[in-house]
């Protein structure tokens, strides 16, 4: 067995052993979205015709997926830091490469079954999301979305030695970015320096790449421009976490 399978194994027991954090993983996307669903059900955008709903999913989905890449990545680094379980990884063959890939093929896992968990859900009529014909576009960006919150969440790990510390710096980063990228508040209702703020904001990308996805709204050039940059943030981040990485806590 390789270091990066051997490590991917261990990552995934890892997760699926606190049933806790696998739950709230999936149910608090769920969570929001029959909330913002029953709130705006039945109404519609005139401008393009479609449902709220269409709308709400796609932002609620990307601000999932970014929580739990971001937050993923983070508790597992700290708390191996912390167990001194990097450090023995550190006097094996495996490189860092593998542990970041290992934890990033986790990551895209846990993505793709919440994004069709999510969609499955927010198509019911109950909510009656409509799936645009270009879905297939969803794993492009999803990947690449995923691969930012993972470089942001190997910063969040580098420098955080506590749980405490990890969800108070992650909470601080991710939950006004989510409000700030349009993800629960449409960005046109937001102040004008606001709108040009959420441009610095990698959340921001992976909405518009999932909309244009999922409802089928905007233009093409706007999903490959989110997908460049996505791109963009995710080697920034990945190079700032590798660079602040530690295999112990007394480096």
């Amino acid at each position: 067995m390789t270091a990066f399978a051997a490590l991917t194994r261990a990552s995934f027991k890892a997760n699926t052993r606190d049933t806790a954090t696998i739950f709230f993983t999936f149910a608090f996307p769920l969570i929001f979205l029959t909330i913002f669903g029953l709130i705006f059900k039945g109404q519609r955008v005139e401008e393009t015709g479609n449902g709220y709903i269409d709308f709400i999913a796609p932002g609620v989905l990307a601000w999932g997926q970014a929580n739990a890449a971001s937050f993923g990545v983070a508790f597992s680094l700290m708390q191996w830091r912390k167990d001194d379980l990097l450090r023995l990884i550190r006097h094996t063959p495996a490189p860092l490469s593998d542990v970041v890939l290992a934890r990033l093929a986790i990551a895209v896992g846990v993505g793709v079954a919440q994004c069709v968990l999510f969609i499955g859900v927010a198509t019911i009529p109950l909510f009656g999301m409509h799936v645009s014909g270009r879905w297939p576009l969803v794993l492009p960006v999803m990947l690449l979305g995923i691969a930012a919150f993972l470089g942001l969440g190997l910063i969040i790990g580098a420098v955080s030695k506590t749980p405490e510390a990890v969800s108070a710096i992650g909470n601080c980063v991710v939950i006004p970015m989510a409000f700030l990228s349009g993800a629960f508040i449409p960005v046109e209702l937001m102040p004008a320096w606001l709108q040009d703020v959420s441009y610095a904001m990698p959340l921001r990308y992976l909405l518009d790449g999932l909309v244009y996805a999922l409802a089928g709204a905007g233009e093409a050039r706007d999903y490959w421009i989110a997908c460049g940059v996505l791109t963009g943030f995710a080697a920034v981040f990945t190079a700032i976490g590798l660079r602040l990485f530690k295999w112990s806590n007394e480096e």
